[in-house]
């Protein structure tokens, strides 16, 4: 089975084609990071209209890129939630246009999910079930897979997502869009020590996540130390650091909780090399393995959506209306 794959829930339009026999044959990606830095964010209207510009352009190039037309598509993916409704709305009508148009089934999918399932883009794939930390500008989670659909949520955050946090802290310290790449690479110049920020929440039970106290911290220091630039690395390692090993502490008992042996890292802060490095360590002390998406994977992209959407279309799953989900539970998803 050969599936489209559409991703337009936030500032990235995504478009892939993935064939269940031969892989990914084609993946496009097109950022606008360009256009929304002069305001500090993403801005949802420009968003919306910038994937109207770039969406069939993408789409023509994704299929000249695999070599094969619309006769050789078997079914059509894209995002239908969470995320911008306007953003949302083009990837619906687009992709459900083309399925009326080219006479193939059509499914939405759940943005975190296609996140979930993108180390399976890779040649060592995680065998269910395992653990799964879901971190991203939107949204933290601590996940239980059993299997495609089959998803418990044991943690997620009460206040800000820890990259929105990142994101957040860097803007307060000065630092351009996108803000929280900035500040990890700020954070390699940091001294360690010099500055101790808390690991919110870790002195409780539970795995909920709490990251806005980090981010009040951080401004509360940098009033307090001034903005001189080793100041502002200083402070950058120390927030990282913390966020990093409240990431870990829950991690560590979420495993321990489950007895699960395989632990899934993804969504854009699963990039971030700190994060990567403590939790490569922590699943070799506790004799289990970590699972990532490559780089380009980790933030959105049409591949993931191909993926998890070409999973539910071959279990029959199909999704005929255009409606989208800025809010969607991934614990309401269907079993595969």
């Amino acid at each position: 089975m050969r599936v489209l794959g559409i991703e337009t829930s936030c500032d990235e339009t995504g478009i892939a084609i993935y064939d269940d026999q031969k892989g990914l044959l084609a993946h496009q990606l097109y950022s606008q990071v360009k256009l929304h830095a002069d305001y500090g964010g993403v801005v949802p209207e420009l968003a919306s209209r910038d994937h109207i510009r770039k969406i069939i352009p993408l789409i023509d190039e994704a299929l000249k890129q695999a070599g094969c037309d619309k006769s050789s598509i078997d079914g059509i993916a894209f995002t239908s939630g969470p995320g911008l409704i306007g953003a949302l709305l083009v990837g619906s009508t687009v992709a459900r246009g083309l399925a009326f148009a080219w006479n193939k089934p059509v499914i939405g999918v759940h943005h975190m999910e296609g996140h979930l399932l993108a180390p399976m883009l890779e040649d060592n794939i995680p065998e269910f079930p395992f653990l799964a930390l879901l971190v991203s500008g939107g949204h933290s989670l601590i996940v239980e897979v059993q299997g495609i659909g089959e998803y418990q949520i044991l943690g997620e955050s009460i206040d800000d997502a820890v990259g929105e946090a990142f994101d957040k802290t860097a803007k307060i310290m000065g630092l351009d869009y996108p803000g929280g790449p900035r500040l990890a690479k700020l954070a390699e110049q940091g001294t360690k020590g010099r500055f101790k920020f808390p690991r919110p929440m870790t002195d409780r039970p539970g795995l909920d996540f709490s990251f806005s106290g980090l981010k009040t911290f951080a401004a509360n220091t940098l009033k307090a130390q001034g903005d001189d630039p080793q100041t502002l690395a200083d402070i950058a390692y120390a927030f990282q650091e913390a966020a990093v090993d409240t990431l870990l502490i829950k991690c560590k008992r979420a495993l321990k909780q489950t007895g699960l042996k395989r632990l899934v890292i993804a969504g854009g802060v699963s990039a971030n090399t700190e994060l990567r490095e403590k939790m490569a360590t922590l699943m070799q002390s506790m004799q289990g393995e970590v699972y990532y998406p490559r780089l380009e994977f980790c933030t959105d992209n049409g591949a993931m959506i191909a993926y998890a959407g070409l999973q539910r279309l071959k279990a029959g799953q199909t999704n005929q209306n255009i409606n989208v989900k800025p809010r969607w539970p991934l614990n309401e998803l269907e079993a595969v």
